[in-house]
């Protein structure tokens, strides 16, 4: 009798597999899927076997069934980095911005309803679809690009929280034991994980819940302008003393890595995608939900931008407040009362730290799974994305720990890395939610693809504007102007490589028929 083949079952860091069979990886195993098939009255079937073409009827069960993946994405309009640039826009900017506010987080809305309409027309998430749409050189390059975004937006998110704890514990502990606290919490995730997603998803709503009550509280505490707040929100203004703080204020909005998280996260529902009904149905009810989680982030944001537009526009401090002395600033202004403000501030603060380096090591495992096709047991998958950010952090956290204006220096060198990687997610993300061989009938049409496009070359304009201010301040030297010149001609080699293979593809849908 031969020798039994090698399978998952075997290995203790492979995931099992039903059957002994090894499958290519995927977001969410059928058994850790909140299964929606099964749920829907009589009345939806008869719809459905009547005829494909009428709607399903809204319900709020299917709603609250999946309501989760939109309130996991927002959380990344919340971190730490978005919230010191609200609060940096509103010190220097005053009300000014809030209309820039709004339309940047429209414009987030939109690609992450790209996002899930991509997750939820295929099946697979962008990650795995790169993989196979592109050649192994350019599928690591994006790899590697999206990794390094993620490192950064991870030491913002992991610094803020350790900012946090330091203030909670009254300076006791230092930034990088609070660094080295929150660390841990890859540990509490993957223990949530193994309670099921619904389970994990109320924990963010309580994170969520915790930013909105601790940043109303101080919205309450400074009673800002109510007309200047309108007016801010109706009428468009930018100057050229305001141009760098409306650049940051959307360049905050699009984080690359949460583009591959939107697209993994909405298959933790089961939804039955030979029936084009429920997948019409499932877009509807992700499509709302993902609008109400950003109308949420959005009013958190604003909450902390008119915070400290009433506390500090116009004031001697307003360019020295950043994340590391905006709660000490606050208490200075606003002490006393029933709570003091700068632990209200620390506890907003140390829910949005904790809430985006959770959903950080969901999206690094997803992006790791999906480019790499690695079949770990998810334990090694988060331990590794663990380790990429958390080491390089806690040595940020030793060298940066007294010194304030390094640590603000340094969050301008992580939002261009951010900045950067930005088109190598949405590049990607439009042209195959462009492909027809891929989409089906759920493909975007051309106006919605002529807006698309339009909002993916404005947020990459903008973000060349940033990386173009920052290099020539920063750029001395002949050794370093060559270094960034060669980078310069790389990136933007590559960038015109993934425009022209979309754009072929696109040909291609045009003139070829699809492969049955």
């Amino acid at each position: 009798m031969p020798p039994p083949s090698p399978s998952s079952a075997s290995d203790p860091l492979l995931p099992s597999s039903h059957n002994n069979e090894i499958h290519d990886e995927t977001a969410y195993e059928s058994d850790e899927k909140v299964h929606i098939v099964g749920v829907f009255s009589n009345s939806d079937s008869d719809i459905e076997n009547e005829n494909e073409k009428h709607s399903l009827p809204f319900s709020w069960k299917k709603l609250w069934l999946f309501t989760g993946p939109g309130f996991l994405m927002s959380i990344a309009f919340l971190d730490p980095g978005n919230l010191e640039g609200d609060l940096q826009s509103g010190a220097i900017a005053g009300y000014s911005l809030l209309w820039l506010l709004m339309w940047a987080t429209a414009m987030g809305l939109l690609v992450q309803l790209l996002s899930a309409r991509l997750g939820v027309a295929t099946g697979r998430h962008l990650a795995e679809l790169c993989r196979d749409e592109y050649p192994s050189w350019a599928r690591y390059v994006l790899w590697v690009m999206a990794e390094l975004a993620l490192i950064g937006a991870d030491i913002q998110e992991v610094i803020g929280s350790a900012i946090a704890i330091k203030i909670l514990s009254n300076g006791y502990l230092p930034l990088w034991s609070g660094v080295v606290i929150t660390a841990l919490d890859c540990f509490i995730f993957l223990f949530l994980e193994n309670y099921g997603v619904r389970k994990l998803e109320a924990v963010f709503a309580v994170l969520i819940a915790t930013m909105a009550l601790s940043f109303a509280w101080m919205f309450g505490e400074t009673k800002p302008d109510g007309v200047e707040l309108l007016l801010g929100l109706l009428v468009p203004r930018l100057s050229s003393k305001t141009i760098k703080q409306a650049v940051g204020v959307v360049g905050c909005i699009i984080m690359p890595h949460n583009v591959f998280l939107h697209s993994a996260l909405v298959q933790s529902r089961e939804i039955d995608r030979s029936k084009k009904s429920r997948v019409q149905e499932a877009l509807k009810y992700y499509s709302i939900e993902s609008t109400i989680a950003l109308v949420v982030s959005f009013i958190i944001n604003l909450f902390v931008t008119t915070v400290f537009a009433k506390a500090f526009y116009g004031t001697k401090v307003a360019d020295n407040i950043g994340l590391v002395n905006a709660g000490q600033y606050l208490q200075e202004k606003y002490g006393g009362g029933l709570l003091p403000i700068l632990y209200i501030w620390a506890i907003g603060l140390l829910a949005a730290g904790q809430s985006s380096t959770i959903t950080g090591t969901y999206a690094g495992q997803f992006m790791m799974g999906g480019f790499l096709n690695l079949r770990l047991k998810k334990w090694l998958r988060a331990l590794i994305t663990r380790s990429c950010a958390i080491i390089p952090t806690v040595i940020v956290a030793l060298i940066f720990d007294t010194r304030e204006d390094s640590l603000d220096v340094l969050n301008e060198w992580l939002n261009v890395l951010q900045s950067i990687q930005i088109p190598f997610a949405l590049i990607p993300l439009l042209f195959l939610v462009s492909k027809k061989q891929l989409m089906g009938v759920f493909v975007i049409g051309p106006v919605l693809k002529t807006v698309a496009s339009l909002v993916t070359a404005l947020v990459m304009v903008i973000n060349g504007y940033l990386l173009l201010d920052f290099f020539s301040s920063e750029a001395t030297g002949v050794l370093f102007t060559s270094i960034i010149s060669t980078f310069t001609a790389a990136y933007v080699g590559f960038i015109i490589y993934l425009v022209g293979r979309g754009l072929n593809v696109s040909n291609c849908d045009a003139d070829c028929r699809p492969s049955k």
